[in-house]
C-alpha cells in the first residue's frame, strides 16, 4: 500500500499561532499564578481543547462568566470575537491576549473601514459560525449574512445603498464567487473584496487531487470544524470511499487491507500528532503487506508470460506457469470504455502481463496489461519531461481535479490550475479533444506524472502581447471580442491582450448595466484612450459622435424638446434629451401651481415636453421649464 499524506495538512499558520500563544501563556502565567482563560473553545478540535484544559486554560462563553473569577489574561479565540467583547473583558479588568487569526483581523479592519465609507455589509459565509459573528460585531452600518443561491436571490438592496462584499475565511471560492455574481446585478455600487484564505483555497484543491487519485481518502478533523467539513465533502465526490475520523481510534484498518493506494489529509484544526499516528499506522500496515507479497513464488509488480487459454468480452485467462491462472480484466487491459476483448485477443496468443495481487480472494492471480505498457509508455514520457519536449495527446477523462491524457498507455494528468491560463469553470468541453503540453513532474512510482498546459499558452499569449503593444497606440480604434462583463464594466480581448472598457466609457449616456449592453462573445469596435504599462484603457464614446457637438443647435434657448424623465431630486428633475445630454427641470418650473417636490407629479421614465430656458455650453449645463410654456395662454386668457 503507498500512502499520500497531504502537504498542507494539520494547523494552517493562523491555528498554529493561536495554539502556542495558549500553551505559551499557560506556562508562563502557571509560574506567576495568574490564571489563563479563553474566549470560546481556541479551535474547533476537542483533543486540542482539552488539553488546554488540563494545562489551566479555562474556556468562557461571555464576559459575564468572568465577574467573580480570579484576574488573568482572556485569549481571544482565532475565530475573533466583536468589539464589544474586547471592551467588555477590558472594563472588568482583565488581560488581553489576541490570537486572531491574521485573516480574520483584516476582514475587522475592511468592514470598518468600508462602514465609514457608508456601506452597509454583506457576509458570505454560515451565520451560525463564530467568525461570521464576530465580524458583524465589527461593522458600523447595518449587515446581512448570507450562504446560498435563495439568499442571494431573495436579498434587495435599498435604493441608492452602497454595499460591500466579504467572505468567511473558510468559505468555498467557487461558491463565493457564484453568490457574488448573483449579487451584483442588485446593487448599483458594490465594492467586493475576496476574504478567503489562501491556505484554505491550497488545501481544498490538494485534497481534491490526491483524492481523484486513490482508492480510499481519509479526512483527520473535529466534527464541527467547518473547513474540515469541507474537505471531507471535496474528498467524497472525488473518492467514494472517503472516512470522515477526528482520531485513529474511528479508523477500521481492515477496510484498507485490498487497497494499494491510499489518501490523507486534515483540517486546519488537526495537531500534528493525531496525524502522524493515522499516517504511522497506515504506513505499518502497508510494510505488512509488502513483506506478505515478497515470501510469495510470485511477486506483486512482476512481470510474467503466459498463452492465453481462454477469452471473453470482459477477462481473459492466461496460464502463466504458476498454480493458479492468470486473469486480466477488461479494465486492466485498455483504457478503452466497453471493449471487447474477443476481437483483440485469441486463444493460443502469448502475452506478457503485470502481477498486480497474487490471489484475487479466489485463488486467482490478478494481472494488468495496461500498466505493464504504461510503463513502457513512461519511458518515453521522461524522455519528454527531460527534453522539455512539447506533446500531443487526447484527453481521455474528465476528472473533477483536472484532465487525464494518455500518451503510449501511459496516463498523464494536468490539473484544473494547469489546464488553462484563466479559470476553467467547465472542463468537459476538453473531454476527446487533443491538447498540447509539456511535463513537469514525473514520479511513476508515486503515480505522478503532471502535465502543464498553462506554459504552453502563458508563452503564446506573450508573445501574441509583445505583437500587440508594439502595433498599438493611444486613439486607434481597433477589433476586440468581449471575454468578461462585471458590474463596473467589461474586459475585451484585443488579440494578445485585454483591455477594460469601463462603465462609464461604455456611452455618451448613462449605463446602469453593462450586463444588458454587452454578452461574452461579442465583437466590438473601441477607442484606445490610454495605454499604462500592460493596462489598456478602452471606449466606446468616439468624439465624432459627441451629442454635445450638435447640442448648442438642438437645444438653444426657446427650443421645445421632449426628453424623459431620468431621475429626481426634491429640488428637481433631471430630464435625458438624449444619452450623453441631462438637462434640469428644476421644481419651481414644473407647473405654475405649487409643486412640493417632482415625485408628486412625475415618475421616472415619463416622457415631457418642456422649453429650453438656459443653455451653457462651456459647462454642459440645459435648463428646463414646463411653466413658461403654459404662461402665454394663462396671460391670454386673463387678457379676455
Amino acid at each position: 500500500m503507498e500512502v499520500m499524506l497531504a502537504k498542507s495538512a494539520g494547523f494552517c499558520p493562523g491555528v498554529k499561532r493561536a495554539v502556542d500563544m495558549v500553551y505559551t501563556l499557560t506556562t508562563e502565567q502557571h509560574r506567576k499564578g495568574e490564571p489563563v482563560y479563553t474566549y470560546g473553545p481556541i479551535i474547533h478540535n476537542d483533543e486540542v481543547v482539552r488539553d488546554l484544559e488540563s494545562k489551566g486554560a479555562k474556556v468562557i462563553h461571555s464576559p459575564e462568566e468572568l465577574d467573580g473569577l480570579p484576574k488573568g489574561t482572556v485569549v481571544i479565540r482565532s475565530h475573533g470575537v466583536a468589539r464589544a467583547v474586547y471592551e467588555a473583558i477590558e472594563a472588568r479588568g482583565f488581560q488581553i491576549a489576541d490570537a486572531t487569526c491574521p485573516f480574520v483581523k483584516r476582514i475587522h479592519k475592511i468592514v470598518e473601514e468600508q462602514g465609514k465609507e457608508g456601506r452597509n455589509i454583506i457576509i458570505i459565509g454560515n451565520p451560525e459560525h463564530p467568525e461570521v459573528q464576530g465580524i458583524q460585531g465589527w461593522c458600523l452600518t447595518p449587515s446581512v449574512v448570507i450562504q446560498d443561491i435563495d439568499e442571494a436571490e431573495q436579498f434587495f438592496p435599498k435604493d441608492s445603498e452602497k454595499l460591500c462584499i466579504i467572505s468567511q475565511t473558510t468559505f468555498n471560492y467557487n461558491k463565493f464567487k457564484e453568490l457574488v455574481e448573483i449579487l451584483s446585478e442588485k446593487g448599483y455600487d458594490i465594492n467586493c473584496v475576496n476574504s478567503i484564505c489562501n491556505a484554505t483555497a491550497v488545501r481544498q484543491e490538494e485534497a481534491r487531487e490526491i483524492a481523484s487519485h486513490v482508492e480510499a481518502m481519509i479526512v483527520i478533523g473535529d466534527k464541527s470544524s467547518s473547513n474540515t467539513q469541507k474537505l471531507y465533502e471535496i474528498s467524497k465526490k472525488a473518492c467514494e470511499n472517503t472516512y470522515y475520523i477526528q482520531t485513529l481510534v474511528d479508523l477500521d484498518l481492515t477496510a484498507f487491507e485490498s487497497m494499494r493506494y491510499v489518501g490523507i489529509t486534515a483540517g486546519a484544526s488537526t495537531p500534528n500528532n493525531i496525524i502522524e499516528e493515522v499516517h504511522t499506522a497506515m504506513s505499518e500496515m502497508s510494510f505488512e503487506q509488502l513483506l506478505e507479497a515478497s515470501l510469495k513464488t510470485i511477486r506483486n509488480g512482476e512481470v510474467v508470460e503466459g498463452t492465453v487459454i481462454d477469452v471473453k468480452e470482459d477477462e481473459i485467462i492466461l496460464n502463466i506457469g504458476y498454480k493458479a491462472d492468470g486473469i486480466i480484466t477488461r479494465n486492466e487491459y485498455s483504457n478503452t470504455a466497453n471493449l471487447d476483448l474477443t476481437t483483440v485477443v485469441n486463444v493460443g496468443d502469448t502475452m506478457q502481463a503485470k502481477v498486480l495481487k497474487v490471489n484475487d480472494g479466489e485463488g486467482q492471480v490478478l494481472l494488468t496489461y495496461k500498466r505493464l505498457l504504461a510503463e513502457r509508455g513512461n519511458k518515453r514520457l521522461e524522455e519528454a519531461y527531460n527534453n522539455k519536449e512539447v506533446l500531443t495527446a487526447k484527453v481521455v477523462n474528465v476528472l473533477d481535479g483536472g484532465l487525464s491524457v494518455v500518451v503510449e498507455e501511459a496516463r498523464v494528468f494536468i490539473p484544473a490550475s494547469l489546464v488553462s491560463d484563466t479559470y476553467e469553470k467547465n472542463l468537459g468541453k476538453y473531454d476527446g479533444q487533443e491538447i498540447s503540453f509539456v511535463i513537469t513532474e514525473f514520479n511513476p512510482r508515486k503515480r505522478r506524472i503532471i502535465g502543464d498546459r498553462k506554459q504552453l499558452l502563458l508563452a503564446e499569449k506573450a508573445q501574441r502581447q509583445k505583437e500587440l503593444f508594439e502595433r498599438i497606440n493611444i486613439g486607434d480604434v481597433v477589433e476586440g471580442k468581449v471575454k468578461n462583463v462585471t458590474d463596473f464594466g467589461a474586459f475585451i480581448d484585443l488579440g494578445g491582450a485585454d483591455g477594460l472598457l469601463h462603465i462609464s466609457e461604455m456611452s455618451w449616456g448613462r449605463v446602469e448595466n453593462p450586463k444588458k449592453l454587452l454578452k461574452v462573445g461579442d465583437d466590438i469596435t473601441v477607442l484606445i484612450k490610454d495605454i499604462q504599462g500592460e493596462k489598456i484603457a478602452l471606449s466606446l464614446k468616439f468624439a465624432d459622435q459627441n451629442p454635445w457637438l450638435t447640442a448648442a443647435e438642438k437645444y438653444a434657448v426657446g427650443n421645445i424638446v421632449e426628453g424623459k424623465v431620468a431621475r429626481m431630486t426634491d429640488f428637481g428633475a433631471f430630464i435625458e434629451l438624449e444619452p450623453g445630454v441631462d438637462a434640469l427641470l428644476h421644481v419651481s418650473q414644473i407647473s405654475r401651481e405649487h409643486v412640493e417636490k417632482p415625485a408628486d407629479v412625475l415618475q421616472v421614465g415619463q416622457i415631457i415636453t418642456a422649453k429650453v430656458v438656459d443653455f451653457n455650453e462651456e459647462e454642459r449645463k440645459i435648463s428646463l421649464s414646463i411653466k413658461a410654456m403654459e404662461m402665454p395662454a394663462r396671460e391670454e386668457t386673463a387678457e379676455e
